[in-house]
């Protein structure tokens, strides 16, 4: 009978320890150790005393005296004709205050228009301002020109062409300023509209933007817009554009997003929605940006004092933002219209798309026509991507449908 109690033994002898086990038993042998240290060691770890430990050790002093010898062999001293190199000294860094506002201005192939706007930023009455010119691979003399005269201005260049929006948010991205400030290349503001910028910026904290007044440049009584609005039919609209200002916007400060062009952006709410989706390439950006801070639950307003003279197509040909545009219009209903709003406008939604397309195909012969139509056809080919975002947009509304619904427009 006792040879199966001895079996049993040896087998739960063989068996291997479980991990805390094994942990309690290193513990118990290494607080053995520590008590039978005298009093001469007490300031050493028990542990390096054990054998083993020492064997290591000193194999360790010979692999390394080993090395060392080596390496001196290897060591060559410096010949006669060895100078040291000089030391070099640096001046004091200089201390810097971070502007209110960055003026951001895109450029691509605008050497012919970027004195205007930069020698207008000069004249500026308020002076808490940087100026920062992104520009995006020019053929022309555009960046030689910034170079040579504005030596002020910070310039960025782009090593390829990569698109307006993509150098809006390379801009933004490098930009000290508390307020963004996007500014076109073919535009001259008057001396005072940065200055009423920053004022209406500063009596709307809630305002994630601030449009200016842009007026046509060779009519510069007549308005370009005032601020964008978004129609049911999920179609941006520029308020007053090809109207004489009479200041009949003046006294209508709300909008539903501000033109790219010029316009003021708070630099907390650029950054939180990640400024503009660079998908777009250009053309319909700003709304896009706009629908989002809208429904974040920001405002947008119009600053009327703030003016300035744009030349319209001085950077991009008709059928290049037929094409932009045709495109966009769809992604900017798919990322950002509710779905309370899309069932409700679905017939005008609709009927929007049918009249653009409508109208270009009685109009085929053109080229505008015709790239506006691509342009729809690439915005249905790109609608799961942007329902994707859409599915990131939706749930973070901060704003009621309804009232959502009281700023889009008729016509």
């Amino acid at each position: 009978m006792s040879e199966p109690s001895d079996l049993s033994t040896n087998s739960t002898q063989s068996t291997p320890q479980k991990p805390e086990k094994r942990r309690t038993s290193q513990i118990a042998q290494a607080r053995k150790k520590f008590a039978e240290t005298d009093s001469a060691e007490a300031h050493r770890n028990p542990i390096v005393l054990d054998e083993t430990y020492s064997e290591l050790r000193e194999r360790s002093r010979v692999v390394m005296r080993h090395n060392i010898a080596l390496n001196l062999d290897a060591f060559r001293a410096a010949s006669e004709e060895f100078t040291l190199r000089p030391a070099r000294s640096y001046p004091p860094l200089r201390e810097t205050t971070t502007p209110f506002a960055s003026v951001i201005v895109p450029n691509y192939n605008g050497a012919r228009h970027l004195p205007i706007v930069l020698d207008a930023l000069c004249r500026q009455t308020f002076h808490d301002f940087e100026v920062i010119v992104v520009d995006d691979a020019s053929r022309d003399e555009s960046v030689a020109l910034v170079e040579t005269h504005y030596p002020n201005v910070r310039l960025i260049v782009n090593r390829r062409n990569v698109g307006f929006v993509r150098s809006c948010n390379t801009g933004a991205a490098a930009a000290r300023g508390r307020m963004l400030v996007l500014l076109n290349n073919d535009t001259e503001p008057e001396p005072t509209w940065l200055e009423e910028l920053v004022k209406t910026f500063v009596a709307y904290p809630r305002a994630a933007m601030v449009a200016s007044k842009l007026l046509l440049f060779d009519r510069r009584d007549t308005l370009h817009t005032t601020g964008d609005m978004l129609g049911v039919d999920g179609i941006p609209r520029n308020r007053g554009v090809w109207e004489r200002d009479e200041g009949q916007y003046d006294a209508a400060p709300t909008i539903f997003s501000g033109c790219g062009g010029a316009t003021a952006y708070r630099r907390e709410v650029w950054e939180a929605l990640g400024g503009f989706d660079e998908d777009f390439w250009m053309y319909l950006e700003d709304v896009d940006f706009g629908f989002r801070a809208r429904l974040a639950g920001w405002e947008a307003v119009f600053a009327p004092r703030a003016r300035v003279y744009h030349r319209l197509s001085a950077s991009g040909g008709d059928a290049l933002a037929s094409y932009y545009v045709g495109r966009n219009t769809i992604w900017l209903i798919a990322k950002n219209m509710p779905r309370s709003l899309l069932r409700r406008n679905a017939l005008a939604i609709v009927r929007g798309q049918l009249a653009i397309t409508w109208e270009a195909l009685r109009q085929w012969r053109g080229e505008a026509a015709r790239a506006r139509l691509r342009g729809q056809f690439a915005g249905v080919l790109g609608l799961v991507r942007q329902l994707q975002k859409r599915r990131a947009i939706q749930p973070r509304r901060q704003i009621e449908d309804e009232d959502l619904a009281r700023m889009l427009v008729m016509k």
